[in-house]
């Protein structure tokens, strides 16, 4: 018997089964079976059969059976990609598939995967680093340009996306949490970047400023670009326009920190009458908590005993004062107090020296004042000094009852809330609520950091400028579900409420849970089966649950498609996210 191939014409060859006989001493041939339906690796394997192989014999060694093709980091893709959809991200951004929508998915997924720039962002698709482009059907020759005009795209539907999680995450009477931040800017183009208090602390660099208002557990909802030099409250107008008007929302509490709402801001909110159903939480300044202690309004000495009260005082008819104090952080200014004026004592006794000795002595009363409030100033401790110049000696001591005075507002803040009345939210909860500000911090240091690094800022164009900031805080909007969803799994608290009720009172330090504690300590998830991870870490480990391609070694065979085994670890990642398990 044997195996013999037919062609047929316009159609595949058939593959039939036959034995040669004689008959009448001529050679004849029968087919005993069609067998046109099997795979060619399996036609293959009967042919050598047939022709007297072994099978085992003809069967390689399981290392030499197949040949792997490509294997590709798949598990954190399928993680993000799968967090994205169940959220509803790409009927967020537009309604119906397009290859713009799918470019600006790879741009958001790819700053949570791998920030940074559009160009490694190109070579990383191109490259295929990962299965982001199979998975969203890119264009294989997608260019860097094709990137730019989808994130230009992206950009110019910043108003809409942003409108719907304003729908999705704020309601009246809502809690809005606000703040201002920046990040240098690199180059010299754009019209947005300017020279101003730079948070980065990197001098001589333009930067950028933007706002970002987030609901009460600090998820973000908008984020909005200004010029660099402009300052805290100026911006506070242009937000309330935004959450009134565009957003919709006609009664809301706004929470800023001290530098952003002001009296000022807040006398002009109380005289603009759509903003009447507005109530407002934020804080004094050091100099307005000086002026009540001097107007026996605040008497320090009260809180020795106590952490928090509510005061009142006529510089503030229309508000609720709350004093707080708090003595972890009153030792810590206090401790911080005596190593900056020890540090300060020391520059100005270098520079006394300098005066006194012998060679080439330093004079000139006024060439010493500035000596000294240039090197002096540097820990903002000359205020805690009597100096006395002449033109050849310099002299400078303690000022205790300064330094005694400031003393005693250490640890003391005041929280003010404005058209907010007791029975709506009381003294704790008010306090409570300012500390949400926190979470603010926390997204901005997300963004700007190793997580997104928006920083620093590159393109050319102010539209761009916008887009890319959009970009990134789209991006960390998924990281923070994605972090709250996973975080047994992570190094954070997995359960706020507890962690909170830990606390005696709301001016407390924050607590964390004894089972959080535990976790940082064992680096062991609470139920002891896993190793605990960062955000980024997990990612990493999901990352080698790859997408293998595989081969027989033989002849005419295609090719097929394997995942390895999940881990324990990336399975219970992928149950807490709600998402399948990658399947061939």
């Amino acid at each position: 018997m044997y195996v013999d191939t037919v062609p047929n014409r316009n159609s595949p060859p058939a593959h039939l089964v036959r034995e040669s006989y004689r008959e009448d001493g001529k050679v004849k041939k029968r087919t005993l079976a069609n067998i046109s339906f099997l795979t060619p690796e399996q036609i293959d394997g009967f042919r050598a059969v047939l022709k007297g192989a072994r099978v085992s014999e003809n069967q390689p060694s399981f290392e030499d059976a197949f040949e792997i093709l490509s294997t590709t980091p798949h598990g954190h893709v399928a993680a993000v990609l799968g967090t994205m959809e169940s959220l509803g991200i790409p009927d967020l951004i537009a309604r119906g598939d397009s290859p713009e929508r799918r470019v600006a998915l790879a741009l958001i997924a790819g700053r949570i995967l791998s920030p940074g720039s559009k160009l490694a962002l190109g070579r990383h698709l191109a490259g295929k680093s990962t299965t982001l482009a199979d998975d969203l059907h890119l264009d294989p020759s997608l260019t860097e340009d094709d990137l730019y005009r989808a994130m230009r795209w992206l950009g110019s539907r910043q108003e809409r996306i942003q409108k719907s999680l304003a729908t999705r995450h704020l309601s009246e009477g809502t809690l809005v949490l606000y703040d201002l931040s920046s990040s240098y800017y690199e180059g010299l183009t754009c019209p947005l970047a300017t020279y101003g208090h730079n948070r980065d602390k990197k001098k001589g660099k333009t930067q950028i400023n933007y706002g970002l208002l987030t609901d009460r557990e600090g998820r973000p909802v908008s984020i909005h670009v200004y010029p660099g030099n402009t300052s805290d409250p100026n911006t506070v107008a242009d937000q309330l326009q935004r959450v009134r008007q565009k957003f919709g929302i006609k009664k809301a509490i706004i929470i800023g920190d001290r530098g952003m709402l002001t009296s000022k801001q807040l006398d002009l909110a109380a005289a603009d009458p759509q903003l009447a159903d507005y109530g407002w939480i934020s804080a004094l300044r050091s100099s307005q908590i000086n002026k009540l202690v001097q107007t026996e309004d605040l008497q320090p000495e009260l809180f020795d005993q106590r952490d928090l009260a509510e005061i009142t005082s006529d510089d503030f008819p229309h508000e609720r004062l709350i004093v707080c104090r708090n003595p972890a952080l009153a030792r810590k200014r206090h401790h911080t107090r005596q190593e900056m004026i020890e540090a300060t004592e020391a520059v100005l006794a270098k520079i006394q020296l300098a005066t006194t000795r012998k060679r080439n002595p330093y004079k000139g009363k006024e060439n010493i004042a500035r000596r000294v409030e240039r090197e002096g100033s540097r820990y903002k401790m000359l205020k805690h000094f009597k100096l006395h110049f002449t033109e050849t000696t310099f002299t400078f001591g303690r000022d205790e009852q300064n330094i005694t005075r400031e003393a005693r507002l250490d640890g003391l803040y005041i929280i003010r809330a404005r058209n907010i009345r007791e029975d709506e939210m009381d003294a704790p909860d008010l306090v409570a609520n300012y500390k949400n500000l926190a979470k603010v911090e926390t997204a901005f240091r997300r963004l700007k950091t190793t997580a997104l690094l928006i920083r620093p800022i590159f393109h050319y164009e102010s539209e761009m400028v916008k887009a890319h900031i959009f970009l990134c805080m789209l991006a960390y909007y998924i990281q923070w579900e994605m972090e709250h969803q996973l975080a047994p799994l992570l190094f954070r608290e997995e359960d706020p409420a507890a962690a909170e009720a830990l606390r005696a009172s709301p001016v407390a330090p924050a607590q964390r849970s004894s089972a959080t504690k535990e976790k940082e300590q064992s680096k062991k998830t609470t139920d002891g089966l896993h190793t605990v991870h960062s955000f980024r870490t997990l990612l990493e480990n999901l990352g080698t649950l790859t997408k293998v391609i595989c081969r027989p070694r033989i002849k005419g065979a295609g090719t097929f498609l394997k995942y390895p085994q999940a881990t324990p670890l990336q399975k219970e990642a992928f149950d807490l996210l709600g998402l399948k398990l990658p399947a061939a």
